[in-house]
């Protein structure tokens, strides 16, 4: 006994651990938890006992070197330090963590047989700031683009992920282990660009355990040929012989329009048309301006246009009334309607079309068929009306005669001998009488 408390304190931890090493259990009553720890942070350790009967707690380090004997540091690493001690707990410190500190500790509550219980330090190294690498600086639509995204030197390995806008893109990731354990990843996205994408901010987004909203992003500048509409700015309605015309391009694109000039498609613009920049003036219209007028505007992706269809209608004129004249026969009336001209204008069924001044146009502009059918029923009911009135005329003025012929004239020589034997001779000849039906 006397050497034994003579004996450095080391000899008799080392004697401790021996025997613990070979008589020991994993305990259900000595409890401790993992530790993950981003490096250069502090890690807590922490043993505890359920039902303690006295027994000694002490904590070793993955090289099973004691830490902490009770309250007792004998390792010489001052970045240990005890939080707490009691009967039922060992709550140990780690600060400024690295790298090599990463492995399994271990409680060990001393019984018959030793009891242990093991807790893993996890380092975590975040990666370094992403970088996102562009082959093309400027882009035009319609253009396959492709951007590299690099998250290097971190533990675990790092998930990236590309977001354009609010949507999300599909990379295709790659991870290398270096030599020092560390990871590196690399994401490479392709896609094809619109006008709708210039300005849009294209992320990396890294995820990893030891970082929260870590990313890098990069503004796409997108290059377009011009959007080309024609306004038209003067008249509102139909365009007529005699009016003005007004009308103004707009040409928007980047980089924006180098040149807007106004052509008419298979013609040449009207001599006194006047062209300003983007505005094209034309006065007292006539026919002969009809046609399509071109707006073409261009820079150096390529080249647009917006075209606008020109139809001149006849100027307005006062349409005069309908006419009734009436022409009265005994027994038909024949009524005659003038029509107005038909080339008069006519209200027309809708608006003009976008860039489109034939609005109504297709309208019957004659009444020929209508006139001749009227003719005809005319001239039908005049017949009928007159064929009624002759049946009638005839009716009237056809009789049967009903006279008294002179008796015994079947017994008469001659015709005078009859009417000189006659009964009643000449006498009678007022009674004749007459039907009428």
């Amino acid at each position: 006994m006397a050497i034994a408390g003579s004996a450095p304190l080391a000899t008799i931890l080392s004697l401790y651990v021996f025997q613990a090493a070979l008589l020991k259990v994993v305990s259900l009553n000595l409890v401790t938890d993992n530790v993950s720890v981003v490096e250069g942070e502090m890690a807590i350790i922490s043993c505890r006992v359920k039902d303690n009967d006295d027994s000694v707690i002490q904590l070793l380090n993955p090289n099973r070197q004691t830490i902490y004997f009770r309250d007792v540091r004998p390792l010489k690493d001052a970045r240990f330090q005890l939080v707490n001690f009691s009967d039922n707990e060992l709550r140990v410190s780690l600060s400024n963590v690295s790298l090599s500190d990463e492995g399994r500790y271990v409680c060990q509550l001393y019984t018959d047989p030793p009891q242990e219980a093991y807790a893993d330090i996890t380092v975590l190294i975040p990666p370094g700031n992403p970088i996102i690498e562009a082959r093309d600086e400027v882009l035009s639509e319609g253009n396959e683009t492709e951007m590299t995204c690099s998250a290097m030197s971190s533990k675990p390995a790092a998930t990236l992920r590309w977001m354009k806008g609010d949507k999300e893109l599909p990379g295709k990731p790659k991870v290398e282990l270096t030599y020092d354990r560390m990871y590196t990843v690399t994401s490479r996205l392709k896609f094809t660009v619109s006008r709708e994408d210039d300005g849009v901010p294209v992320a990396c987004i890294v995820d990893h355990p030891a970082v929260k909203d870590f990313q890098a992003q990069k503004y796409l500048e997108v290059q377009y040929k011009p959007e080309v509409k024609i306004l038209v700015e003067f008249p509102q309605g139909l365009t007529r012989e005699g009016e003005n015309l007004e009308l103004n391009c707009q040409a928007k694109g980047k980089p924006q329009p180098q040149r807007v000039s106004w052509v008419k498609v298979d013609d040449d613009v009207p001599s006194h048309a006047v062209i300003t920049g983007g505005d094209l003036y034309i006065e007292n219209l006539n026919k002969s301006y009809n046609g399509t007028y071109r707006c073409v505007a261009s820079n150096a992706v390529g080249e647009s246009f917006d075209d606008y269809i020109l139809y001149v209608y006849d100027a307005p004129t006062t349409t005069p009334k309908p006419t009734t004249a009436t022409t009265t026969t005994t027994t038909i009336t024949t009524t005659t309607i003038s029509y107005p001209e038909a080339n008069q204008d006519t209200a027309p069924g809708t608006e003009p079309a976008a860039h489109d001044s034939r609005a109504g146009e297709g309208a019957p502009r004659a009444v020929d068929h209508a006139v001749i059918g009227g003719v005809v029923a005319v001239v039908v009911f005049a017949m009928l009306c007159l064929l009624i009135v002759l049946g009638r005329y005839f009716a009237r003025h056809k009789g049967t005669y009903f006279t008294h012929e002179a008796k015994g004239a079947d017994d008469a020589a001659d015709a005078d001998t009859a009417i000189i034997n006659a009964e009643g001779g000449h006498t009678n000849s007022d009674e004749k009488k007459e039907y009428y039906i």
